[in-house]
């Protein structure tokens, strides 16, 4: 990203600079969707506030990929992802954009991931230390923002202006001020990376040790092994292509990690990145058109699917999807035939009426118009396209787009012609091998069923259905583990329920044995005071009947 928004200003292409370049952007890419014209209608302060967006986002916020607070990468994350879900709407990039995002998912943590799958996170009591870092941290953050903020009106002069309601921007720098701001970051950027990596792999040698079992501690460590060793490598070559653009940087590298580079090159592992490092088509969008005919006389127009031709069809929505002969055609209409060299052979396999080229530009051949029978001359004219502008009362026009017919493409050729000849055998496009023959094998007969059936549906409607049906099938298995969950939940409350209510009945028992030991206490104590009071009756009874007797003998002695 980094490498991608810094190309936009060593060009010195006047358009970025100018802060202009979506003015021109939305109807000049390869294959536009139907949103981008609504995008092109789009005030030009708002397209030059874009750029200003796209460089801050670009250049700057990759910076904060590397940050040690948290909430930063989740910003940068989201910054990211915002930009690569206005380019997939505005343009069809294939699965470009899919890459990008799914490259950012490594600035999440297990915390947000969990908070997206609305999955519980155990939280743990914070110390007095760890609220005064986060205090810190949240200090630090505001003051990151406020300076980008800073920077971000300063380097290119935002003002608002309250008449118009508009904010006007420029380039507040000079070339030779960016260059010297390259000579500035690009060599700490490479540290910042330096360390990165090394606390990545610190952290997972850690990690390896802590596995349980000898074995299975030495098959991590092997893993872990590898790994590190294939990303150092990977890393320290992808340094030559990064320092492009920096000349300092480039030339102070280890004369190793070049050496090793060359030896790599060959196998493309790496390379410099530079999306869209001039704007094209400033002065209209070139596009190839090819015509066929019969008799030289009338003259139809080939269609293809996805790239621009009939002003009034709308353009498609075809990422993930690439069509790569449509793509071809774009970078075609940039210079003379002669540089895309294929192009003549596309006509020949055309004039020859090849069934697997036509599907390349039809799917469905009844919409080719020489489906029947091919045509016997083709010639290609350039025109110039541009979207049509909305009508003075705000309605929409009839067409999407408008055209001028700029020069002769390929001339006029039909099969035997000696310039197609001379083209086809001057880049050795000419007939040589012979066909492949046709295997009996159980798997190529399949595939090659299959793919007769593929080829009848729309490649971006076959491969939406593949990934419904992939996040269909995820779906599911979350559900049907977040079920499982919650019976084994419930599960686990039933058990706590029935063992709370056997505590409590156990409860309830021993204290009815202590009632009936509390009752029985006191039965036995009325018990004896009963017996006490009978016996002391008694005891009364036996001193009356003494007394009486004493008495008795007394009188009898009188």
């Amino acid at each position: 990203m980094f490498a991608s928004g810094v190309v936009k200003l060593t060009s010195r292409c006047p358009t970025w600079w100018g802060l202009t370049a979506l003015t021109y952007h939305y109807e000049t890419q390869c294959i536009p969707t139907p949103l981008a014209w609504f995008a092109h209608q789009l005030p030009v302060w708002f397209q030059k506030l874009s750029v200003v967006g796209t460089f801050v986002i670009e250049i700057a916020v990759p910076f904060i990929f590397f940050s040690p607070i948290r909430r930063h990468r989740l910003a940068a994350f989201y910054m990211q992802v915002l930009l690569q879900v206005l380019i997939i709407l505005s343009g069809n990039y294939n699965f470009f954009n899919i890459l990008t995002i799914t490259l950012c998912l490594s600035l999440l943590d297990d915390q947000h991931v969990n908070f997206w799958l609305r999955r519980p996170t155990p939280k743990s009591e914070s110390t007095s230390l760890q609220t005064l870092f986060s205090g810190l941290a949240v200090m630090l953050e505001i003051g990151t923002y406020a300076l980008l903020g800073y920077w971000t009106v300063k380097y290119f002069d935002l003002q608002l202006n309250w008449e118009n309601k508009s904010i006007s921007s420029r380039t507040a720098f000079t070339y030779f001020e960016f260059n010297g701001f390259l000579k500035t970051v690009t060599v700490p950027s490479i540290w910042i990376g330096v360390l990165s990596l090394t606390w990545e792999i610190i952290s997972s040698m850690f990690k390896c040790a802590c596995v349980r079992g000898v074995l299975w501690r030495l098959w991590s460590t092997i893993q872990w092994a590898v790994m590190a060793a294939a990303t150092v490598s990977m890393f320290a070559i992808s340094l030559v292509p990064y320092t492009y653009f920096e000349y300092d940087a480039h030339s102070n590298l280890w004369p190793g990690v070049q050496t090793a580079f060359e030896l790599t090159d060959r196998y493309q592992l790496v390379n410099s990145y530079g999306l869209f490092r001039r704007m094209t088509g400033v002065g209209g969008r070139p596009e190839v058109v090819i015509e066929g005919s019969m008799d030289r006389n009338t003259w139809t127009e080939i269609e293809f699917m996805y790239k621009p031709g009939n002003m009034s069809a709308a353009p498609p929505v075809v990422a993930p999807h690439q069509p790569r002969l449509d793509w071809q055609m774009w970078f075609a209409a940039l210079g003379p035939h002669t540089q895309s060299p294929w192009f003549s052979s596309l006509l020949h396999r055309l004039l020859q009426g090849k069934r697997d080229v036509i599907r390349l530009i039809q799917t469905d051949e009844s919409q080719y118009p020489f489906s029947k029978q091919p045509p016997a001359y083709l010639r290609a004219h350039r025109y110039k396209y541009w979207f049509s502008e909305p009508k003075e009362d705000g309605s929409y026009p009839q067409r999407w787009w408008r055209r001028v017919y700029v020069e002769e493409f390929y001339p006029m050729v039909h099969l035997g012609d000696s310039y197609l000849e001379q083209m086809l055998v001057q880049h050795g496009l000419k007939d040589k091998a012979p066909p492949r023959r046709n295997s009996n094998a159980w798997l190529p007969q399949l595939l090659h069923h299959v793919g007769e059936h593929a080829r009848e549906m729309p490649a971006p409607l076959l491969l939406w259905t593949l990934f419904s049906s992939a996040a269909t099938v995820c779906l599911l298995n979350s559900l049907r583990s977040r079920a499982r969950h919650h019976q084994h939940e419930s599960l686990q409350d039933k058990h706590a329920d029935k063992q709370a209510a056997g505590r409590v009945h156990s409860n309830v028992v021993q204290e009815d044995e202590k009632k009936h030991e509390e009752e029985d206490g006191k039965e036995q104590e009325e018990d004896a005071t009963s017996e006490e009071e009978q016996e002391g009756e008694i005891e009364e009874e036996e001193e009356v009947n003494t007394e009486e007797t004493e008495v008795d003998s007394l009188k009898k002695r009188k």
